[in-house]
């Protein structure tokens, strides 16, 4: 089921479900914040036994901050059966990753990724610790890392733009729900080794997830935020559930997104459009954060650009194009076998 983005006429995602009362997930995209998750309430076709979620059960929590200056990642992923964390600080002048955290944890001891997009997210590892509370309604957020020389402290509040609420089924797993914001404005810092950066009027933006995903997984995605206009586009494991283009406070479904880039080049020019006709963009790279990790029983291999986007958006086919130009946010080649 595919609803209607109009914040006026949609149902929220407040009240939503997820899965209903019945068990039965109810598949669609909402404007809203979603309640608890929780899977093991699920119905047939989609219940599964307690290890198969245990194995199964992914969640993660993405925060992006992003400034004329600088460019923050920073991500907390629970897998079930291990645990994972990461953060980087790009100089978007300079064109380089400038500080950076990864580190993975033991199985319930050093991450926490709550069933509900609001509520407190952690890692915790050997006196370095990643801290992210979405409170009041998912209203109000903060930010807090500490990893030696690398330091964050960011807060940012919603807006009256709602954001997404996307549930679908997933081939080879069962059930997904992602969260995703619109763009929102940024207070706080950056501190490195070598100075600090102002987070004062940019753009921060949250990726919440939570699903029973199948062993292997892999997707593209591009994400980009100002205060007016923002977007999230997937291609992969998850198809067009997510897709969405945030225009002045409206949210705006979008259809199927195509990315053309060289696999093997990523630091090359991306091309990114969607099949409705709403969306069609360039994307420059400035830099990127790669990681690739063979766990043997476990495989990732990630890279994101950093950099600009422009080109142009619409609110319908009918509808005058509204230019995008270096607008600040991030592509994404993704791989796991987990």
């Amino acid at each position: 089921m595919d609803l209607s983005l109009t914040p006026s006429t949609m149902p929220s995602a407040a009240a939503i479900g997820v899965p209903g009362v019945d068990g039965y997930p109810q598949f669609g995209r909402f404007a809203g914040t979603a309640g608890r998750i929780d899977w093991s309430s699920l119905s047939a076709p989609y219940a599964r036994n307690v290890l198969w979620r245990r194995l199964h059960h992914k969640r993660w929590q993405y925060v992006a901050l992003c400034t004329e200056q600088v460019f923050c990642g920073i991500a907390i992923v629970d897998i079930g059966w291990t645990n994972t964390a990461f953060a980087y600080a790009f100089d978007r002048r300079q064109r380089k990753v400038v500080a950076s955290y990864s580190q993975d944890g033991l199985p319930g001891l050093t991450a926490h990724v709550p069933n509900t997009p609001q509520g407190t997210s952690h890692f915790r590892f050997f006196g370095k610790r990643i801290t992210y509370r979405a409170f009041e309604g998912g209203r109000h957020h903060v930010l807090e890392l500490r990893c030696g020389d690398f330091e964050i402290d960011a807060t940012f509040n919603a807006g009256t733009t709602p954001p997404l609420l996307a549930v679908g089924p997933i081939e080879g797993g069962s059930v997904h729900a992602t969260q995703k914001s619109p763009g929102m404005l940024l207070g706080g810092e950056v501190r490195i080794k070598e100075g600090k950066y102002d987070l004062n009027g940019g753009i921060a933006s949250y990726d919440y997830s939570n699903g029973l995903l199948a062993r292997d997984t892999e997707w593209r995605w591009a994400s980009a935020h100002g205060l007016d206009v923002g977007f999230n586009l997937q291609s992969g494991y998850f198809g067009g559930h997510e897709n969405v283009l945030w225009l002045d406070g409206r949210l705006i479904p979008l259809g199927a997104a195509s990315f053309d880039y060289d696999r093997t080049d990523p630091m090359a020019p991306w091309h990114i459009r969607t099949d409705d006709g709403l969306l069609d963009l360039h994307f420059e790279p400035e830099g990127m954060r790669r990681e690739d990790k063979n766990l043997m029983v476990a495989v990732s291999r990630y890279v994101q650009p950093i950099g600009s986007f422009s080109g142009w958006v619409k609110a319908a086919p009918d509808a005058p194009a509204r230019e995008i130009r270096r607008l600040g946010g991030v592509t994404e080649d993704h791989f796991s076998r987990w």
